[in-house]
């Protein structure tokens, strides 16, 4: 039994143009109607592409299909009418349309009888006068938002064209945009190189086109500045580099107390630089770094709360704090902060049950009770700072020592 590739070969060295040098008019004509590729399910298409031509006949003359279209107008318009093959006999469908009852009378018993002057009134109110009166009345379902703060509201009728008027928007006066920051940022550069005593705020907000190396030459002269008590740097693309400026600036500047660099490109590492570099500064007051091109962290949220609580002189820290924890100790520490401020000359005892100090009482320390003259009061060591709690209802110590601290 021979295989199927075997029969192939019979087949290989044929000549097929020879084969058709051989065929007949007839059979070329048979096999060219064979090869005709057609679609006879494809509905979208004519007849005469659906299938193969079956006809002999000559065409008569070309297709004209102006002539077409009005021979078949007139063909409609010659034949009549057909009769309907179920003849309409006037039967009637649905319910005829009742209209309903009036609305009956308020009983007597139910009806408000008012004065003849109210009465009288009322009925020669205009629509404007009626809407101020139901503004008043609280009828506030009535007319709109807007037709009854105004009714309430001015003192003449605002409603001139009664309840049912369109309300129209308030004109408002176009408020121009701001002129952009005049600061010439060399000119207040060559200004801090000099120590200019006038110049004690310096303000380069919103101003695109500074360079990085002259926001870099501006912390730079701040170093040595004294005059210079407020910085800043809103919006002016500073980014890492600017912040590490920023940070050394920190270190080594004691007059400056208000730094804004808020709105910038500043990542958690430049970030974390300048809240490593206030441990070390003891005069800045305000610090906002709000509103960074990205998520700074937990890491740098937790060290911001650690540098507030550890740095008494911050009393202003703008930031927006994702996370519960830093945020709470922030709180805290600011609250703590400006008691220190305020409060400089009082005992501790006084503010030692403020927010901070309830707040932190599991945060560690060394705690220890001690007698003093109005009793026994609990002393806490926390974050540098002593602290007394006065011990309400305390037993005198029987034996009348002198110190009973403990967990030193």
């Amino acid at each position: 039994m021979t295989s199927y590739r075997q029969e192939l070969e019979k087949y290989r060295d044929i000549d097929e143009d020879k084969i058709l040098q051989e065929l007949s008019a007839e059979e070329l004509a048979q096999l060219d109607l064979e090869l005709l590729e057609m679609d006879p399910e494809n509905v979208m298409l004519p007849a005469g592409l659906r299938q193969r031509d079956q006809t002999h006949k000559s065409p008569t003359g070309p297709l004209d299909r102006a002539a077409l279209l009005q021979h078949l107008e007139k063909q409609a318009l010659e034949a009549g009418e057909r009769d309907d093959l179920v003849p309409f006999t006037g039967e009637k469908r649905g319910k005829p349309f009742v209209p309903k009852a009036p609305a009956q009378e308020v009983p007597r018993e139910e009806q408000v009888t008012l004065e003849p002057e109210l009465e009288e009134a009322l009925a020669n109110a205009t629509e404007a006068e009626m809407c101020d009166i139901a503004a008043i009345l609280g009828m506030y379902t009535l007319m709109s938002n807007k037709q009854y703060y105004d009714a309430l509201c001015s003192g003449t009728i605002s409603n001139t064209e009664g309840i049912n008027s369109v309300v129209k928007p308030d004109k408002y006066k176009p408020v121009p945009d701001e002129p952009p920051n005049p600061t010439d940022a060399q000119e207040t550069l060559r200004r801090i190189r000099a120590d200019d005593g006038a110049l004690q705020d310096v303000n380069l907000n919103n101003i695109k086109d500074i360079p990085i190396s002259t926001l870099k030459d501006i912390c730079e002269a701040m170093k040595t500045n004294t005059h210079v008590r407020k910085l800043s740097l809103v919006a002016t693309r500073s980014n890492d580099p600017v912040a590490t400026a920023v940070a050394e600036m920190l270190m080594e500047n004691k007059t400056l107390q208000s730094l804004n660099i808020e709105s910038n490109f500043i990542t958690s590492a430049g970030m974390m630089s300048i809240i490593k570099a206030m441990y070390k500064n003891s005069t800045l007051s305000e610090l906002k770094v709000d509103n960074q091109c990205q998520r700074l962290g937990d890491t740098v949220e937790m060290e911001m709360a650690t540098m507030l609580e550890q740095c008494p002189s911050v009393l202003r820290f703008g930031y927006h704090f994702t996370q519960q924890g830093p945020r709470a100790r922030a709180a805290s520490a600011i609250t703590r902060n400006n008691e220190l401020r305020e409060c400089p000359g009082k005992p501790p005892h006084l503010w030692a049950g403020s927010l901070l100090t309830r707040s932190l009482w599991g945060a560690g320390g060394r705690a220890g009770a001690r007698r003093q003259p109005g009793g026994l009061v609990l002393v806490r060591v926390e974050l540098g700072v002593l602290v007394l709690h006065p011990l309400a209802g305390a037993v005198r110590d029987p034996a009348g020592a002198e110190d009973t601290r403990r967990g030193r």
